[in-house]
């Protein structure tokens, strides 16, 4: 029994054997909940503006994609709100608004993805302190070999005495092999390691632990930019993914944070974590919209089947269903 079930004995038994997509609506449940007390989904789109627009501020959509998505749904000529919300959203989850607009809407729950398309072998996990790295990358190893990726870890948080242990622990459950380093080594050197012993022992995918830090620590976002460095000079081209671990419940006060990681080390994607504990899901909107890149994963609880590709269209339904 995990801390997850210990504490939430009531939501693990709920949660027991349901679908991806039923997972999903528990999850946004506290979010979809501040929508519907708050929108009249029988008003036609115009009557309901006001609402609306309280409602998706409230659930962290931000004032500027607001008013924006607001415009998106009066324009739409849409009788029905709730569709016409549905398509604004699915389009501003979305970070090539051209891609957007011409995707089909189509909806389907359920319709998993058979896997993630990954840009290269490598993939550069960051985030600030306590937003859940190391669970989060555990669960994307579980993830990949479900998808039959032979995976490696990297603890590259070597400022915690806990850090490289607690990955550890975590690949000898999963079986997944884990390079580590005494606490205080250099994280570039054991980065630099690691890419060359993913290429000598020909593994699919290495996921590579990073400390937590803040965007105002000039030093050690330095530093994260060595470790990218390293990893490209073992292995040319990599990290061909640098995603930043997310948490919900911090919303946009997390988005000035990331911006700074973009800057520093070029993202490629997000994870975002704990939508489960937060009604303000909605915060994905700014994040895509800030960083223009796409949400990787999102994570509705703490076990490895919690945590899950994004996919506007699904995310979306499971908000406003």
């Amino acid at each position: 029994m995990d801390d997850y079930t210990v504490l939430n004995p009531g939501l693990a038994n709920r949660l027991k054997g349901m679908s991806w997509f039923a997972r999903l609506k528990e999850g946004l449940s506290k979010t979809r909940g501040t929508l519907a007390k708050t929108v009249p989904w029988a008003a036609r789109p115009e009557e309901a503006l006001e609402d609306l627009e309280f409602a998706l501020i409230a659930a962290d959509v931000g004032v500027e994609a607001t008013q924006e998505i607001l415009e998106e749904v009066k324009a739409s000529g849409k009788a029905n709100l709730r569709q016409a919300l549905k398509e604004a959203l699915v389009l501003h989850l979305e970070p090539d608004a051209r891609r957007a607009k011409l995707r089909k809407l189509g909806f389907k729950p359920d319709a998993r993805k058979s896997a993630v398309e990954l840009q290269g072998k490598v993939i550069l996990v960051v985030g600030v302190n306590g937003a859940g790295k190391t669970t989060t990358i555990a669960k994307l190893g579980q993830y990949f070999q479900s998808q039959g990726k032979k995976v490696m870890f990297c603890a590259g948080d070597t400022f915690r005495a806990a850090g490289g242990a607690q990955l550890g622990l975590w690949g000898e459950r999963l079986g997944i092999p884990v390079l580590q380093a005494a606490e205080g080594a250099d994280p570039a050197a054991l980065a630099f390691d690691a890419a060359q012993a993913r290429r000598a022992r020909a593994f699919d995918l290495l996921i590579v632990d990073t400390a937590g830090r803040l965007h105002t620590k000039h030093n050690l976002m330095e530093e994260l930019s060595k470790v990218k460095r390293s990893i490209g000079k073992a292995d040319p081209g990599e990290p061909a993914e640098v995603w930043l671990v997310i948490d919900a419940v911090t919303g946009q006060n997390g988005l000035e944070q990331a911006k700074k990681f973009n800057q520093a080390v070029t993202l490629t994607g997000t994870v975002v974590t704990k939508l489960d504990g937060s009604a303000k899901g909605g915060v994905l909107v700014p994040i895509v919209r800030e960083l223009g890149v796409p949400i990787r994963f999102i994570g509705v609880g703490e076990k490895a089947e919690d945590l899950q590709p994004f996919d506007a269209g699904e995310f979306v339904e499971a908000l406003l269903d």
